[in-house]
């Protein structure tokens, strides 16, 4: 870190980190090395979840980086919250994918949408990582299209809405304590008649039906849910009843914005490990490192992350200046799904070479480029598919 009135750094100056960005990353990677880094094996090895690490994250100050002061949180921004994200991405990306669930997707979304009663009740809980969150969004048979097939009702009954239906795939959804759901209050209105609600897991009719095993992101607990007549307060209605498609829409540009950290942080480790193991490889009596072929790969690694960087932190510089109404449409739209593509597909490339400069030690499950490797696929799927991002990226191009 430069000096007060220094001259940055090359690196500082190309990523365009000022030194409180660059504090902040630093400080991020050195926690996440120490605590997160060491179980990342296990939680690969058995699905295992480790309970104890959310309220030691929430100790640090690493959950509810957007919520303001008076409930607990930082008061800084989005792109603060990409950075802690990356270096969480480095040293153990299941445990970072479960931070974005709970962080971005649940808690974000409740301070930009909820009434004050609802931020008071739930937020200092999820600041701390005392408790847990989740969003409630994919159903069987929906996948990107989530609003449209979604199943999932919610009727009215005194001072409840009765919720019935399912959810799959669901981040954390085996561990989670406050879940954000959508389900539709009319029926009729399609896309327009869902609404949200902040669910207990100890609501009646709640369940959690199966936990699923994963390829990659093992550890980082995934689920199916079940509302069976489960019984919901009326005051846990997020918004306004058949509004839930704006809060659906604010959220899911900045979820987007906030995959490509994790892809960067995948990425920098995979070279980091490409670059050590090179060296220390040794075939005809000298490193791996000395063939030109294997420079090569390295030289298009480096050049491959180095891109990745520049347009993450771009994107998420966009998405700190939008507005409430602004999700789901616009330059936004069209920038967040460009990022994610971009990013995703690049990590692709990434992971291969890694792979290849490791040679039969990168096919071993156990090896630390086998779990980098296998994590390439939720990211081109996940918060909408390459080819749902690249509809986004054509509809916005052509409306203009």
């Amino acid at each position: 870190m430069s000096e007060p009135g220094s001259r940055p750094s090359v690196m500082q100056a190309f990523s365009g980190l000022s030194d409180e960005e660059l504090e902040i990353l630093t400080q991020a990677d050195r926690f996440a090395q120490k605590e997160i880094y060491p179980l990342a094996q296990r939680m690969d090895d058995e699905e295992w979840w480790p309970a104890e690490i959310f309220p030691k994250i929430g100790a640090q100050g690493y959950f509810g980086i957007t919520a303001p002061e008076a409930l607990g949180g930082a008061g800084l921004d989005v792109f603060t919250s990409g950075l802690i994200l990356q270096a969480l991405g480095r040293w153990n990306h299941a445990l970072a994918l479960a931070w974005v669930a709970h962080e971005n997707l649940c808690l974000h979304n409740i301070l930009r949408n909820a009434s004050e009663a609802q931020k008071k009740k739930y937020v200092p809980g999820l600041v701390k990582g005392t408790a847990i969150g989740a969003l409630g969004l994919t159903e069987p048979g929906a996948g990107s299209d989530a609003l449209g097939s979604m199943r999932t009702t919610a009727r009215r009954e005194g001072g409840h809405y009765v919720l019935n239906g399912r959810k799959i795939y669901i981040t954390n959804g085996p561990v989670a304590d406050v879940l954000l759901v959508y389900a539709k209050t009319d029926k009729d209105k399609g896309a327009q008649g869902i609404s949200a609600f902040i669910v207990e897991k100890d609501f009646p009719g709640f369940k959690v039906a199966q936990k699923l095993v994963k390829m990659g992101f093992r550890g980082s607990q995934t689920a199916e849910l079940v509302f069976d007549e489960c019984r919901v307060p009326a005051e846990n209605l997020v918004g306004e009843e058949n509004r839930g498609v704006k809060v659906v829409m604010s959220g899911l540009d900045l979820e987007r914005a906030m995959i490509s950290p994790i892809c960067l942080g995948i990425a920098e480790r995979a070279l980091s490990l490409a670059l050590d193991y090179a060296r220390q490889r040794k075939q005809f009596g000298k490193p791996i490192a000395e063939f030109q072929m294997v420079q090569s790969m390295l030289a298009e690694m480096y050049v491959w992350v180095e891109s990745m960087r520049l347009y993450t932190y771009q994107v998420l510089r966009a998405a700190n200046v939008v507005n409430e109404d602004e999700g789901g449409r616009g330059d936004i739209h069209k920038i967040t799904a460009a990022g994610v593509m971009y990013v995703a597909e690049t990590l692709n490339k990434v992971l291969n070479h890694a792979v290849q400069v490791h040679g039969g030690s990168g096919y071993i499950w156990e090896s630390e480029i086998n779990r980098l490797y296998r994590s390439i696929k939720l990211l081109e799927i996940g918060a909408g598919t390459t080819e749902v991002r690249k509809m986004i990226i054509a509809k916005e191009l052509l409306s203009t």
